[in-house]
């Protein structure tokens, strides 16, 4: 045999020798690799492997989430707040009568009478002389969302709750509104019946991120009632917080007794009927 031959043979062992402990040990998964497309970002191989959508929350997004939620209406904080009420005549720093509001124009007559704002011609938040046919806890807000005819151009789209609280164009959509208010650690919660103090159009702080505009009152931007006062223990020019709130984060307490303009006694009114409905229809004895 020719040296370059004995060499050949050798070389072909040695081939088949690699080759039977190649196939023999253990074969291992090749790593998958996926093109990402430049385009549109997405795995380009859907054949080979193919992932089906599902729901994932990060850690943390409750609690993100709830922090929107809570955010949706901020507190307004440090607004100078004054006192008015119902009844009240006009003064050098106060021109408009309270006879009427922004949406009453009998309001006086609504309430049942004069608010009295004298601490001693007071008891349980109310005047002492009659019962308020209205929520004493009341407030009023520089903005007012109705026009001559319907609403305000701008109130669909300021007004955070205009479509859900729509009822057409004769209603406002502002009035009633619960507000909390707080001084210190004590907070209540009033009905926003009014607007003002001064202006009627500056949705930009009521609804925004302004600061109420300078006015005679040092720029105030919230007037409160008597009952608010009293509870808050105010000074009749005052500095407080102030945000919205849905209803359904309104705890009971002394605003949630009067009032045929209030929630919580329609509310009871409406439950009562119910009751008084079903306690009056006729039960069939079958003999």
């Amino acid at each position: 045999m020719k040296p370059g031959s004995i060499t050949h043979t050798i070389a072909v062992l040695l081939s088949s020798v690699s080759s039977l402990f190649s196939h023999s040990a253990p074969a291992q998964t090749p790593t998958t690799k996926f093109k990402l497309s430049k385009k549109s970002n997405r795995l380009s191989d859907d054949l080979l492997f193919r992932v089906d959508p599902i729901g994932y929350t990060p850690a943390g997004a409750s609690a993100n989430l709830a922090a929107k939620d809570a955010e949706r209406f901020p507190w307004k904080k440090d607004i100078v707040t004054t006192v008015f009420w119902i009844g009240e005549d006009p003064t050098e720093n106060n021109p408009v009568p309270n006879d009427s509001s922004s949406w009453d124009k009998a309001w006086s007559k609504s309430y049942g009478g004069y608010d009295d704002p004298n601490p001693t011609h007071r008891q349980d938040y109310i005047p002492v002389k009659f019962t308020p046919q209205q929520n004493p806890f009341y407030c009023a807000l520089p903005y007012n969302d109705k026009a001559r005819e319907g609403h305000r151009p701008e109130a669909p789209n300021v007004v955070p709750w205009f479509k859900e609280a729509y009822q057409g164009p004769a209603v406002s959509v502002c009035k009633g509104r619960w507000v909390a208010i707080r001084k210190g650690n004590r907070t209540v919660y009033a009905q926003w019946e009014d607007a003002g103090p001064f202006r009627t159009d500056h949705w930009q702080y009521v609804f925004g991120h302004e600061r109420p505009k300078p006015n005679l009152n040092q720029g105030a931007g919230l007037d409160v009632s008597p009952a608010v006062r009293d509870y808050l223990g105010l000074q009749p020019t005052d500095v407080t917080d102030w945000k919205f709130v849905d209803f359904s984060e309104v705890p009971s307490g002394p605003w949630a007794k009067h009032g045929d303009n209030n929630t919580f006694v329609l509310n009871a009114r409406k439950a009562g009927q119910q009751v008084a409905k079903a306690k009056g229809t006729s039960t069939v004895f079958v003999r």
